[in-house]
């Protein structure tokens, strides 16, 4: 008990990022694969969550080796080409996501409590966010997605028991690989969505604000990860189970999870279909916070690097109110606002799914050249098994990837 209890007592960041990676992205994927293939798939999103977890403490692995952040590396052992193709690709993808976000947050809003437009709720919870972020410290972001992550658990969790499935029969599925015939591509999708992307880098910094620093801390990184990411998995199986008696053709995109809403609704009653509105509104809020708290991070410790502030010094915390933090987090919650004016928020999320994905190898590779120079992380070195799971991790994104930019340009 007394084991349990210190084991708990870690959690924190793992938690912020699970709040943060899970938004209306998985929700779509795991509605998608549930309402075509059942439960037949739910191993896929387990699997997936343990790839994640193996790329996210490989990020941390090098940060407690080093005393660097990820993009310190990058930028120290791959040479100025790393960096700069990070930066130019961060700012894309913050404006992409930053109009994802809103306009999923839109569409949450929207169902959950009517009244005003997609575009405006999504606006809302921008400038919401923003004051949560700028007024709050670390340890208050910490705690708000704590409870975002318990709520969204307990209401998704009810959802998926509601819904009635046959426990004994889809029990094999969460364990044992089954392909159905046509399923591949959608298996894939939903391994390489659950759990975020480009928000996993965050995750140095807030381990950082939480006193983990060296290689010492390295337990409680991987207790407080495998936390994270069983709930993500969980999460994930959960929405496949409560989709699994929706038609496909009904909806697309987030429009598809307000359907597997109406479905719970059938089901379970009135209960049913408000507890997953409020869980599909607290996913997608709970990732805006957690994106405008982290990415800045980024945009802030690249500057400095750049500069060469971290060349013959350990990198110092980011300051939360410099400008360059502040000024970012401005950049994420105004002017992709623009992008609600298309009044295609379904548009946007798709982008936001391609860009995410291109990211993905870069991550995947660059952590199996780094974590295995004993010269570099010493005795953190990546063990066979975390190296098999990078591997196995590149394999898919690559793959994912180029899947994507064939889409986008007719190929195939």
């Amino acid at each position: 008990m007394n084991r349990l209890t210190e084991s708990l007592k870690v959690l924190g960041p793992g938690l912020a990022l699970a709040a943060t990676g899970i938004g209306a992205g998985d929700m779509v994927a795991a509605s998608v694969a549930g309402a075509r293939y059942g439960e037949v798939i739910l191993w896929a999103a387990l699997y997936g969550a343990l790839l994640k977890w193996a790329l996210t403490e490989g990020v941390a692995r090098w940060q407690l080796a080093t005393g660097q952040t990820l993009l310190e590396g990058w930028f120290r052992r791959l040479g100025t080409w790393a960096a700069a193709y990070f930066a130019v690709y961060l700012v894309i993808w913050s404006f992409i996501v930053a109009g994802a976000l809103m306009a999923a947050c839109g569409l949450a809003a929207a169902a959950l409590f009517g009244g005003l437009s997609v575009a405006a709720w999504g606006a809302l919870h921008a400038v919401a966010a923003l004051a949560l972020v700028t007024w709050g410290g670390y340890r208050f972001f910490e705690g708000t997605m704590k409870v975002f992550i318990a709520a969204l658990f307990v209401v998704i969790i009810y959802g998926a028991f509601a819904s009635g499935p046959d426990w004994t029969a889809l029990l094999p599925n969460l364990v044992w690989p089954r392909v159905p015939e046509g399923s591949a591509p959608l298996i894939l999708a939903v391994m390489g969505g659950v759990g975020g992307s480009v928000t996993m880098l965050s995750y140095g910094y807030w381990i950082r604000e939480k006193g983990w620093r060296d290689r010492r801390h390295l337990r409680a990184v991987r207790i407080d990860l495998g936390a994270a990411y069983l709930l993500t998995g969980l999460f994930g199986v959960a929405m496949m189970i409560i989709a699994a008696g929706v038609s496909p053709e009904d909806a697309s995109g987030p429009a598809l999870v307000l359907e597997v809403a109406r479905r719970l609704e059938e089901v379970a009653g009135p209960w049913g279909r408000w507890s997953l509105l409020v869980g599909f509104w607290a996913a997608v809020f709970s990732s805006m916070i957690g994106v405008w708290q982290g990415v800045p991070y980024l945009f802030a410790d690249g500057l400095a690097i750049w500069r060469g502030r971290h060349v013959d010094q350990p990198a110092q915390p980011v300051s939360t109110r410099s400008w360059p933090y502040r000024g970012y987090l401005l950049y994420l919650a105004f002017p992709p606002m623009l992008l609600l004016l298309l009044d295609r928020p379904v548009m946007i999320i798709v982008a936001y799914a391609v860009l995410g994905a291109l990211f993905m190898p870069f991550l995947a590779g660059t952590l199996l050249i780094m974590n295995r120079r004993k010269e570099w992380v010493g005795e953190l070195v990546s063990g066979g098994i975390t190296t098999a799971l990078l591997w196995t991790s590149l394999g898919l994104f690559v793959y994912l990837a180029g899947v994507e930019i064939s889409r986008q340009f007719g190929v195939g």
